[in-house]
């Protein structure tokens, strides 16, 4: 590609981010956000990349929405790794599978499905995507210290949306109900779009990658008429990865001691 001088799709340099950054998908979200840090300054926003830089325990922290999906995450993982970053918590939302797993609650995924197809061109399906070790320890932690109902464990990631929540109507339905039959028997704790492709990227990138959600509704309770009230609060789930690398900033700055 030629060089333009600044990353093609988030339209920043070195300098413009900290090597901590928070990956959320919504571009409304990085706000909500920013709020959280110190002297928060927007650095811009291009497509569905929406840039905020401040600080935290006096380090550097940038959020950087990603968009929908596995593609423009990789975009927004790989240009942000480029000019510095290496260090990423998503925050997002997610549908329930697990029937524990409830509105409101957060999720820590240790690890996810790669049913999508970003990951395969940087490693084979052999090839397991995970979060960094040190990093889900840190938000588990830090979600559990707030006080919130916290599960951790693997997640589901798809490129369809609809492909999860209306697959009767897709021609290969039997495919993708035989698969989140799987998913459920496995123990799946929920489903969202882009931890698979973020973690396989990450290793390939030797970055740190972890991810938290905020469970928004449980498709699998609501078809057994349990307790399932819908709810798009993502506040719990951006105090928990503030608190998380808050937790990992000082982490570091006692190791570099």
């Amino acid at each position: 590609m030629q060089d333009i001088g600044t990353q093609f799709h988030i339209r920043c340099n070195v300098g413009d981010v900290g090597r901590y950054v928070f990956l959320p998908g919504d571009p409304g979200r990085c706000e909500d956000i920013a709020k959280h840090f110190d002297n928060p300054v927007h650095v811009g926003m291009n497509r569905e990349y929406n840039i905020y830089t401040g600080t935290l325990l006096g380090e550097k922290v940038s959020v950087c929405s990603t968009g929908i999906g596995g593609p423009s995450a990789s975009i927004a993982m790989e240009e942000l790794a480029a000019i510095g970053a290496d260090t990423f918590i998503r925050i997002g939302t997610c549908g329930g599978i697990d029937l524990d797993v409830q509105p409101g609650d957060v999720v820590v995924a240790t690890g996810a499905i790669r049913f999508e197809h970003t990951s395969m061109e940087y490693a084979p399906i052999e090839f397991p995507a995970v979060s960094d070790f040190n990093i889900a320890w840190a938000i588990k932690t830090a979600s559990e210290e707030l006080g919130y109902r916290t599960h951790t464990g693997i997640v589901q990631c798809k490129d369809s949306f609809y492909g999860q929540h209306s697959p009767e109507k897709s021609p290969v339905y039997y495919e993708l109900l035989q698969k989140w039959e799987s998913w459920k028997r496995l123990g799946v704790k929920a489903s969202e779009m882009e931890s698979a492709a973020l973690f396989v990227v990450a290793s390939a990138l030797k970055v740190r990658c972890g991810s938290c959600f905020h469970v928004i509704w449980n498709q699998e309770r609501e078809k057994l008429g349990m307790d399932m009230p819908m709810t798009e609060d993502t506040s719990g789930a951006i105090k928990v990865g503030i608190e998380a690398m808050k937790k990992i900033i000082a982490a570091d700055i006692e190791k570099n001691k």
